[in-house]
């Protein structure tokens, strides 16, 4: 297993951090949103620890332990990144692999395939699994879930935590749903709502979805 020296846990902070930063979105950073919305808050830190595993040797596949990712994550608990890592197997966000050439009566190391954001959605389309977060393509077209996306993406001042609360807004979900959902209080989301609302230039939720799906190329966030 590699040591991975020089990362720290604070590089995998939850939400801390804003999906705005290059002022020329890419598609990769759409599909990160998806991806990310698709994610539990484990599941999302367990991944992000994972791609910046890889990142960092250079590889497309990782031998982490369990112990290694509760060090990385922040995590308490081998049973939760156990789940955690289940949860992302199960959405096709990561592969388990077994390396061959071990002496047989031993346990041979598990290592992970850890694919990128752009390739989940495309392994998930591919087996007839819902690519986006439940109720997006249903509900509003995998048009409308583009421009939602890229909405949300264009307010460079949106934190990710921020970015989670707005798109599952667009989806119809209560307060109380987001937070079930993003595992915060309905308290937590009322102050990130406060604050989506402050930097969508809006007043209330009507509005934000309005903005969220407004047809048009232009991006007017003015009040």
């Amino acid at each position: 297993m590699h040591s991975g020296k020089g990362l720290t846990s604070a590089a995998f902070a939850p939400a801390t951090y804003s999906l705005g930063e290059n002022p020329e979105h890419s598609l990769a950073e759409q599909a990160m949103a998806l991806v990310t919305l698709s994610h539990t808050v484990t599941e999302h830190q367990l991944y992000s620890a994972m791609l910046a595993e890889i990142a960092t040797v250079g590889t497309r596949v990782a031998a982490i332990t369990t112990r290694r990712l509760m060090s990385l994550t922040g995590i308490n608990g081998y049973s939760t990144v156990r789940r955690g890592v289940t949860g992302l197997v199960n959405k096709l966000s990561i592969e388990r692999q077994r390396v061959a050439g071990h002496n047989a009566g031993h346990q041979p190391p598990l290592v992970f395939l850890v694919f990128s954001p752009e390739e989940i959605l495309a392994r998930r389309r591919a087996v007839g699994l819902p690519a986006y977060p439940k109720g997006w393509e249903d509900e509003h077209g995998i048009g409308a879930l583009g421009r939602a996306v890229k909405r949300v993406v264009d307010v460079a001042s949106l934190s990710r935590r921020e970015a989670q609360v707005a798109l599952c807004c667009a989806q119809g979900f209560t307060n109380a749903e987001i937070g079930t959902r993003l595992q915060v209080s309905e308290q937590t989301v009322k102050f990130h709502l406060r604050n989506i609302f402050v930097k969508f230039g809006v007043k209330r939720r009507a509005e934000l979805v309005s903005r969220l799906f407004r047809d048009g190329v232009g991006t007017d966030f003015s009040l």
